[in-house]
């Protein structure tokens, strides 16, 4: 009868595709499937399993490592109010002016920064997208590729660290584990920072070779504007644009990989130094804290909310044998661990076109983490994949996220069908490091 556990995953799953909110649909069809099970045929479910529910609760609110969460989520937030992302862009874009799509290398660039200094999406793709789209439009620039850099660029901070997502995913992995395998979230850091770098070189030999093949698309800022910004002390003002966000980010991500301080703590610093940053930007102020704070109560609720379903589904679904039938039917099916793995990236693929990025985490890999582990599979490997294919989530239509963010902050000219359009090459891009770490995990477990 351990069907049954499946049939309340696919109901979950749908119910979820027609728009339900996640976390009580989660939480409460797992507590009336159950119910239900525990009339019909009380030999299968037991009531009294979710006495272990209290302490399944409070093991995630105690979790020392999810206190990064918040802590990073209010370091994206306090940077997005700093003005760093406008700074930035000014100047990457005088940087490069003279080479042709240097306006848009400027937007990776920068993207791949405030990746790094944020990890934050929505708040990223809306500000490049307010900052350096008119711009890019203005300058002649083709709005797919424009909309296409913008969009991409601003789902970095999925994949390069300190990355919320990657925090759910080790923390998800190892509560599914049962021990039997671990995911250091400092590690897991670690080895998503090549294929991120990757994706950024990649971006930005994409940007040369279509402005190569079509000028038109990607024009140079003229000469005598270049120089007229340049003007005195440039090397002072690239300096100081430069020299703060990069400071926080080595603080950040220099004090995780080398041993000094945890992910928690790290995260610690980054909320401190981003507050910092604001003041020395002169842009502190009550109304900014107040609006930082809600915003990041707000967040943190709804991810911890989702959390707590998740914990709940994940509960039934293993007291209706739900994890043992996936194993042994995935092992009875004499199905290898790379095939099994294809199979699961194909299913976070085409999920990531229907539904959120974290609600992918919360359902689909508890489910395939045992399995996994029986398989021998490294789970480190795993992570990083799924999360390369999550970033993939965001830009895929018809619901890529970042796509919606920058339609809601574009002219009205620009047309859906343009932003689907421009963002066709960078999926492209995206699927083509996660083949590089699907067939040669030798690029992130030796990195």
């Amino acid at each position: 009868m351990e069907y049954l556990a499946i049939v309340l995953f696919v109901l979950i799953f749908i119910l979820i595709l027609r728009g339900y909110p996640v976390a009580f649909t989660l939480g409460g069809i797992s507590i009336a499937f159950a119910y239900g099970v525990s009339l019909w045929a009380p030999e299968l479910f037991q009531m009294s399993t979710f006495y272990l529910l209290p302490s399944r609760i409070m093991g995630v609110v105690n979790n020392y490592v999810l206190m990064a969460v918040p802590l990073f989520i209010f370091m994206g937030i306090m940077l997005e109010k700093s003005g760093l992302a406008q700074s930035l862009l000014e100047t990457m874009a005088m940087m490069f002016g003279q080479v042709r799509g240097g306006l848009a290398i400027s937007v990776v660039i920068v993207g791949a920064l405030l990746a790094a200094s944020t990890g934050i999406v929505g708040a990223t793709v809306v500000t490049m997208g307010l900052i350096s789209l008119p711009t890019m439009l203005k300058r002649g620039y083709s709005t797919e590729l424009s909309t296409g850099v913008i969009a991409s660029s601003g789902t970095l901070g999925q994949i390069i660290p300190p990355s919320i997502v990657l925090v759910l995913l080790a923390d998800t992995i190892n509560s599914s584990s049962k021990g039997s395998s671990s995911v250091d979230v400092g590690a897991l850091f670690s080895a998503a920072l090549l294929p991120g770098l990757l994706l950024v070189g990649l971006y930005v030999l994409y940007i040369l070779f279509k402005s190569f093949l079509n000028k038109e698309d990607a024009p140079s800022i003229p000469a005598e504007e270049i120089a007229e910004f340049r003007g005195k002390n440039f090397g002072l003002k690239v300096l100081k644009v430069l020299f703060l966000p990069l400071l926080l980010i080595v603080l950040v991500l220099g004090s995780i990989f080398t041993g000094v301080a945890s992910p928690t703590e790290a995260s610690a610093i980054g909320a401190i130094g981003a507050t910092l940053l604001v003041i020395l930007q002169k842009k502190f102020s009550y109304a900014v804290v107040k609006e930082v704070v809600q915003e990041t109560a707000k967040l943190t609720a709804m991810v911890f909310f989702i959390l707590l379903g998740a914990t709940t589904f994940t509960l039934v679904f293993r007291s209706l044998g739900g994890d043992a039938y996936l194993r042994e039917l995935i092992v009875s099916s004499a199905l290898s661990p790379m095939l099994f793995l294809l199979l699961v990236m194909l299913v976070v693929f085409i999920a990531g076109f229907f539904i959120d990025f974290i609600e992918i985490v919360f359902i689909i890999v508890p489910v395939v983490t045992p399995v996994f582990n029986a398989l021998g599979v490294d789970m480190l490997w795993v992570g990083v994949l799924i999360a390369l294919n999550l970033q993939t989530s965001f830009l895929t239509p018809p619901f890529g996220f970042a796509l919606f963010y920058l339609k809601g902050v574009t002219p009205p000219e620009v047309t859906t069908r343009q932003i689907y359009r421009g963002i066709i090459p960078f999926i492209i891009i995206q699927l083509l490091i996660v083949a590089i770490v699907l067939f040669f995990p030798e690029v992130i477990l030796k990195s």
